[in-house]
C-alpha cells in the first residue's frame, strides 16, 4: 500500500466515454482511458483491506490489491504477471465485466465510490501488450490430446490452461470465426474485436488449433473426437434466446436480439449477410423488449444504424438509483443502470407486458403493451404480477426480443459423445466433479445457463484442471 492515505483525499476518477456526437456514428469502443499518471493515483486509492471483498466477490479470485500496488508504483510488468495468474483475459474482462469486485470494495460500501478496478485492469493488461510483455511461449508437450468444443470465454480459457499444462489443444468452433459470444453478440463498441484476434494469434503461437465453421455431431461425427482425443471439453454456451410466443409473433419484423447483435458483427467483420435476411433499423421505429445488458446493446446498435426512435421497455419495475435497500450487500445491487447506449438517445419504460404483435399485411406495426402490477406474496415468496387492464399500442417496425436465454439442449452433444466411448458410463457434465471416467467434461454457460464472462472463464480454468487431474490420474 504506496499511498495509506489516499482513499481520504483522493476521489474516484473514471474515464468515462467519448462524446456521443461522436461515437454515435461508428462502431469503435465508446470507453475512453485515463493517462497513465491519472491511473497511477487511481490506483493509490486501494486500501489494501485486511479482508479484500474484492477478491472474495471476484469469480477468478483476481489479486487485486497486489496489483494495484504495483500499478501505482509503475511496476506494471510485475503487475501484469499477478493479474495474468489468476486472469487469462483481463482485455476482455477489463471491458465487459461488470465489476463484481467493484461492488465490493470497502470505498463502495463506505463511501460509494469504489476503486476503478475494473479500468485498472485493462490499463495493466493494455500496458502489457504495448511494452511487449506479453510473448508467445512454447510449452513442454505431455503427448496428450484434449478436444474443446466451443471458442467462447470458457473454451478459450479452457483451452489455454490445458495448453500451458502441456496438452495439445484443437478447438472445434461453429461459426465462422473464434470468441463465441464474445465475437458476434457483443457489440464492437464494447469490445472491439481487434482485441479478441490479438489473442488468438498468441494462442495459435503457442500451439494451440483452431476448426471452424465445424460442427461437432453434424460436420464432425462425436466418435472422431472420442477416437483422437484423451479428453473432451464440452464449452458450447447458450444461444437459444427466450421466445416470446404471443399472438403475432410471426410477423415481418420480429427478431431476436442476437439476430441484430450477430449479423451486424458479421457485417463489421466483412462476412457478406444475404439480401433477403439482411436487418436494417436505418428510418425505422424500434421496440427492444427486454431491459437487461443485452437489450442495452441493441439499443446502441439501432441507434448507430440510423433508428428514429428507439424504446426499451421491461415487465419488472424500474429499480431505484443508486442504493436498493431490498438488495444490501453482499448481494448483488439491483439498482437502475444507465448505459452508454442509454445514454445515445432511449425511451425506457417499465411494468408492461406485451400482450400481441399487431402487423397488416404480415408486417410488424406495433405492440400492444398492457401494465402490470407487482404485489407482495403473502407467503413471503417473489412478487405476483397482476395485469392492471391499462393497454397501450407501441408503434413499431421492428422489435428485438431481449428476455434472456434458456439452458442449452447441451444434453444432446453429451448423449452423442458418451455413446461413442463403448458403453461405459459416468460422465462429468461439469468442472465441479473431479474427475470422469469418460474424459468428458462441460463448462462454461453450458452448466449453467447464460452467465456473466467473468463466471464462464472461472469455469473453464476450473474444469481445466479438472481434466488435467483425470487424465494424471489415468496416464
Amino acid at each position: 500500500m504506496g499511498n495509506p492515505k489516499a482513499f481520504l483525499t483522493i476521489h474516484r476518477q473514471e474515464a468515462g466515454y467519448r462524446p456521443i456526437h461522436e461515437r454515435i456514428d461508428d462502431f469503435s469502443e465508446v470507453e475512453q482511458t485515463l493517462n497513465s499518471s491519472d491511473r497511477r493515483t487511481q490506483a493509490s486509492r486501494c486500501m489494501d483491506c485486511g479482508v479484500p471483498f474484492c477478491h472474495w466477490a471476484c469469480p477468478l479470485g483476481n489479486k487485486q490489491p497486489e496489483w494495484q500496488d504495483m500499478l501505482y508504483k509503475g511496476h506494471y510488468k510485475e503487475a501484469y504477471h499477478v493479474l495474468a495468474q489468476t486472469d487469462d483475459f483481463p482485455e476482455f474482462t477489463g471491458r465487459v465485466c461488470p465489476a463484481l469486485c467493484e461492488k465490493s470494495c470497502v470505498l463502495k460500501l463506505s463511501c460509494d465510490e469504489p476503486v476503478t478496478i475494473r479500468e485498472n485492469e485493462a490499463s495493466i493488461v493494455e500496458a502489457a501488450f504495448r511494452e511487449s510483455y506479453i510473448q508467445p511461449i512454447q510449452p513442454v508437450r505431455n503427448g496428450k490430446r484434449v478436444a474443446v468444443i466451443g471458442s467462447g470465454p470458457a473454451g478459450l480459457t479452457a483451452a489455454n490452461r490445458l495448453n500451458h499444462m502441456g496438452y495439445e489443444v484443437t478447438i472445434y468452433e461453429k461459426d465462422e470465426l473464434p470468441g463465441g459470444l464474445l465475437r458476434f453478440g457483443i457489440p464492437n463498441f464494447k469490445l472491439g474485436k481487434n482485441i479478441i484476434d490479438r489473442r488468438l494469434r498468441i494462442l495459435e503461437a503457442e500451439g494451440i488449433q483452431f476448426k471452424l465453421n465445424c460442427r461437432v455431431g453434424k460436420d464432425i461425427p462425436a466418435a472422431e473426437l472420442v477416437k483422437n482425443y484423451d479428453a473432451v471439453c464440452v464449452a458450447i454456451g447458450t444461444e437459444i434466446a427466450r421466445d416470446l410466443p404471443i399472438e403475432g409473433r410471426n410477423l415481418k419484423g420480429v427478431h431476436f436480439a442476437l439476430e441484430l447483435l450477430g449479423q451486424q458483427n458479421r457485417t463489421i467483420e466483412g462476412i457478406e449477410i444475404p439480401a433477403k435476411e439482411r436487418i436494417s433499423c436505418k428510418g425505422k421505429k424500434v421496440l427492444v423488449i427486454g431491459g437487461g445488458d443485452t437489450g442495452s446493446d441493441c439499443v446502441g446498435t439501432a441507434n448507430r444504424q440510423g433508428a428514429v426512435s428507439v424504446t426499451q421497455i421491461e415487465i419488472m419495475p424500474k429499480p431505484p438509483v443508486g442504493h436498493n435497500p431490498a438488495t444490501p450487500w453482499p448481494m448483488y445491487p439491483m439498482v437502475l443502470k444507465t448505459s452508454s447506449s442509454h445514454e445515445e438517445g432511449c425511451i425506457r419504460r417499465w411494468n408492461l407486458a406485451s400482450n400481441r404483435f399487431i402487423g397488416e399485411k404480415n408486417t410488424l406495426k406495433g405492440v400492444e403493451v398492457e401494465e402490470v402490477a407487482w404485489l407482495p406474496d403473502p407467503n413471503g415468496g417473489r412478487p405476483q404480477m397482476q395485469l392492471t387492464g391499462k393497454k397501450e399500442v407501441i408503434e413499431a417496425d421492428l422489435v428485438f426480443l431481449a428476455m434472456g436465454f434458456v439452458h442449452p439442449a447441451q444434453e444432446g452433444l453429451i448423449q452423442e459423445l458418451q455413446l461413442a466411448i463403448d458403453g461405459r458410463k459416468n460422465i462429468a457434465v461439469d468442472g465441479t466433479q473431479s474427475t470422469s471416467a469418460k474424459g468428458i467434461f462441460a463448462c462454461g454457460d453450458a452448466t449453467t445457463g447464460a452467465s456473466l464472462v467473468v463466471k464462464a472463464m472461472a469455469s473453464g480454468r476450473k474444469t481445466a484442471y479438472e481434466i488435467d487431474k483425470y487424465l494424471s490420474k489415468n496416464s
